[in-house]
This record gives C-alpha cells, structure tokens and sequence, in this order.
C-alpha cells in the first residue's frame, strides 16, 4: 500500500497518507473489487499509465454517500442555535467542505432562504473530487430520492413545501436556480489547499473519520483559522473535538449535533 500511495503522490500530486489505515484499506479493497484486479500491484499501474482510470479512483476514494437533510435534528439544532446567531451580521460567509454531491448544501441554503438569510450568505461548497463537484453543481438528481428528501425536510422542520425547491423532469428533479445564486462550488483539497475566506459557519460533516489523528488535527486547525471570532463548526455525529488540538479553542454548543463556536 505504501509504493501506491507513493506512486499516487509523485505522479498527481494526492496525499492519501494520512487517511485512517481502515478507511484506506476498505476504499482501495473497493475498487480492486470493483474493477477486477486482483492486488494493489496490478492496481499501480492502472492508476499511473491507464488514461482517466486515475479519475475513477478518486471516485472511490470520496465520501459521497449523503442526502437532503440527513440527520433533520441536526438542522433543527442549527437553526435554533446557529442560525439565529447569525442574523445579526449583514453578511454571512459559510463553508461547507467536503460537499460531495451536494445535497446537503442545498439543504443548508434551503433552511438559510426559510429563514431570511439566503438573500446576504454567500456558500462556498468545496470537495477534492472533481467529479463530485460537477455534480453538485448541476444540483439534478434522481426523482426516486425525492421522497426520502422531501420526509426528512418535513422532519427538520422546513416552513414550506419540499417541491418548491426543485423542478421534476422526467426521472430527474433539478434544483432551483433561486438556491444556486448563493453557492459557488470549487475545488479544494483540505490536505494541501490553505485558507481562503473567514467565515461565519463551517460545515464538515463525516468527513475527518476517514483522516488519521494528524490529519485531523491539521485540518481542524484550518477550520480554527478560517473561522471569525465566535463563527460556529458543524462535524458529523462520530466525529468530535474532545482530544484534538483544537479542543481548547472551541465551545461545545450542542454536544449531540456536534456544533461548536469559536472562542479563540
């Protein structure tokens, strides 16, 4: 495994080195599978002479399995808490990192828009896959998701009716532009890339249990850096900051929906 991260670092330039050994081994196992090859010495040379199978593996090595207001509680909490903080500022930057395919960034601008917000956010949506990114940005899925998106909308609580905020067609539903004018989706990888912007709101859900202990702590401190003075982070619901680095520089403000504020 070592020669293929190796190889994957010096021709392209992706560090997956400090991914969790177990996260590592079931990604890469995944695509052996997926692409008949029977070990990793017959996956090196794919990955480095194989034009565009590269990009397929990134793939595989991407978080991408979400939905539209996945853990509705968690948006609940967000808009009691966060959100209601956030109004006070007359404009409000937000980054979710690691956005996948982006249903989750719709979610979050779907809330912002019930609550006033939308109008002065600006969302940056970010992933190290590429693919992904395209993807997010079409914001067009497949109809037959739509049910369990529009059951969690109602579950987190949504103001409005769940269709309002995409047009069917055919086997697809696109979502509405209304929702796009806010968000600009852009590659960024949280291994190499710095801080872009300050914000009022990170999102970073499961994404940091695929990380090693360094690389959390590396990235969280990208988090600590790139957020205002009081600005709030949201991880996943097995992710936490109690023995990180950052722990100290954080308030827990909803244990459960593992929402932080910044203190310092």
């Amino acid at each position: 495994m070592t020669l293929l991260l190796q190889a994957i670092k010096f021709r392209y330039n992706y560090d997956f080195s400090n991914y969790s050994l177990g996260s590592l081994t079931r990604q890469i196992n995944n695509c052996l599978n997926k692409y008949k090859l029977k070990n990793i010495s017959e996956l090196i040379p794919k990955i480095l002479h194989e034009k565009g199978f590269f990009t397929l593996f990134l793939r595989e090595m991407s978080v991408t399995v979400t939905e539209m207001f996945r853990d509705p509680e968690v948006f609940n909490t967000l808009r009691d808490t966060v959100l209601s903080d956030l109004k006070k500022h007359a404009h409000i930057n937000i980054w979710h990192a690691g956005c996948a395919t982006g249903e989750e960034v719709y979610s979050l601008a779907i809330m912002l828009k019930e609550e006033g917000l939308l109008s002065r956010c600006q969302i940056y949506a970010t992933d190290f896959n590429n693919h992904s990114i395209d993807i997010a940005e079409q914001g067009i899925y497949k109809a037959e998701k739509i049910k369990g998106f529009t059951e969690n909308y109602q579950l987190a609580n949504g103001k409005a009716s769940f269709a309002d905020y995409y047009q069917a067609k055919h086997s697809y539903a696109k979502m509405s532009d209304s929702l796009k004018e806010h968000i600009t989706f852009a590659h960024h990888d949280l291994i190499k890339d710095s801080c872009f912007a300050k914000m009022h709101l990170i999102v970073c859900r499961n994404v940091l249990i695929y990380f090693n202990k360094n690389l959390q702590n590396h990235v969280l401190s990208l988090f600590q850096q790139s957020l205002h003075q009081g600005g709030y982070l949201l991880l996943g619901d097995k992710e936490s900051l109690e023995f990180t680095d950052q722990k100290d520089n954080f308030l827990v403000v909803a244990k459960a929906q593992r929402i932080y504020q910044r203190n310092s």
